[in-house]
């Protein structure tokens, strides 16, 4: 096989979509309930991503940022004032986001003169794939064979903050917190609703960054446009990717005040991030969110969705948790779930798997309560 061993992919290949809707080679029909991980926010055809990518790309899709890119500034400052921060870099990639935060971070450290700075890190966080993000995540399975890891991260439990205090009282070279609102590949995990306004206080008392990994769960994903927005701060770095451009390769980092200026000519870069393609794709992307109010859309039949789990799913034999917000949910099961995952695909169904027992959902931001309704059905008799 000419592919490298990477991946592990089941023998269904899509040749087109429709709203929440893909097609297989035999005209097979599938709701889909993964939108690519997270990223076919607007689903699939839909006319307003799709007639600007066919212009964008009649038109230039790539240059180079040693050139000034019209639609890249026009992307940035739409991000900034949905965000309320100050200003963002362009990658293609989430990792690329994360690794961009992760050099803050540092040179927020030699600005203060700490010549081996350290972030406070998360277990069972999943932060990327590259050297610097695999070693910052919290799982054993995507670090194991690349030793030596990056060094300068220290590890805490989740959704606890008195290990955040203990480390703060033990580590004078910490710098910042790099974590993420929802843990997904974690599990699906929500922490307590005084945990995130928790870890910005404690950033605040030690002059550290707090750092949001907003790779999944930004963009619409949670019911708000960023999920930092369900509470009342800002964070001084977020990373995006994923949903943003809709199904254009496109990520962002985006800073805050002190965070704002520091990266500087040279210090970091990208060869495809922001250019004109992936921009005018992101734009749109967020103003169709805004336009078509999708925000509403999820808190709507989120809500609907986990009701409806909780109700149909939750008490049968096998199922141990259903947790989550907007449409990002998952269903913990008492025992593996790939042979369920591989029924629901025959019935139509599609999901991807957290943790090995958790079934994860995170459709396309316009899913509506029919197409829950199709899901719950299959799901029930399937379990």
């Amino acid at each position: 096989m000419s592919l490298m061993t990477t991946y592990n992919p089941l023998p269904i290949a899509f040749t087109h979509g429709e709203g929440v809707y893909l097609f297989d080679e035999t005209g097979k029909k599938y709701l889909d309930g993964l939108a690519g991980i997270a990223v076919n926010c607007l689903g699939y055809n839909h006319p307003a991503l799709t007639a600007a990518v066919q212009d964008q790309a009649a038109k230039i899709m790539h240059c180079s940022n040693a050139f000034t890119i019209p639609l890249q500034i026009e992307c940035a400052e739409k991000v900034v004032q949905l965000s309320g921060m100050d200003s963002a870099f362009f990658c293609s990639t989430g990792a690329e986001a994360n690794e961009c935060m992760i050099k803050i971070a540092r040179l927020y450290g030699r600005q203060k003169e700490i010549a081996e700075p350290v972030v406070i890190v998360m277990e069972d966080a999943f932060h990327g794939r590259t050297m610097a993000t695999l070693s910052a995540s919290g799982s054993r399975k995507v670090q194991a064979g690349f030793e030596p890891l990056v060094q300068g991260f220290a590890r805490a439990p989740y959704d606890d903050l008195e290990a955040i205090r203990t480390i703060a009282k033990n580590n004078p070279n910490v710098v910042a917190i790099m974590c993420e609102p929802l843990q997904g590949e974690g599990g699906m995990r929500v922490p307590d609703s005084d945990y995130l306004p928790g870890l910005r206080q404690i950033c605040d008392e030690h002059d550290w960054l707090l750092m949001l990994d907003e790779i999944q769960s930004g963009v619409g994903r949670t019911g708000k446009m960023f999920a930092f927005q369900h509470y009342d701060f800002t964070p001084d770095v977020m990373s995006l990717a994923k949903a943003l451009g809709g199904g254009v390769p496109m990520g962002a980092c985006v800073a805050a005040g002190k965070a704002a200026s520091l990266m500087q000519p040279g210090n970091h870069g990208s060869t495809f991030g922001g250019n004109p393609l992936a921009s005018r794709a992101a734009l749109t992307v967020l103003e169709t969110i805004e336009r078509d109010n999708l925000l509403a859309n999820v808190e709507r039949v989120g809500g609907y969705f986990k009701q409806q789990l909780q109700q149909h799913i939750a008490p049968l034999d096998g199922v141990v948790d259903i947790r989550g917000q907007g449409l990002w949910l998952g269903v913990e099961m008492q025992e593996l779930a790939r042979p369920l995952q591989l029924k629901a695909v025959e019935a139509g169904i599609i999901f991807n798997i957290a943790r090995e027992k958790i079934l994860r959902f995170a459709p396309p931001l316009i899913l509506q309560e029919e197409h829950v309704d199709q899901i719950i059905k299959v799901l029930r008799e399937l379990i």
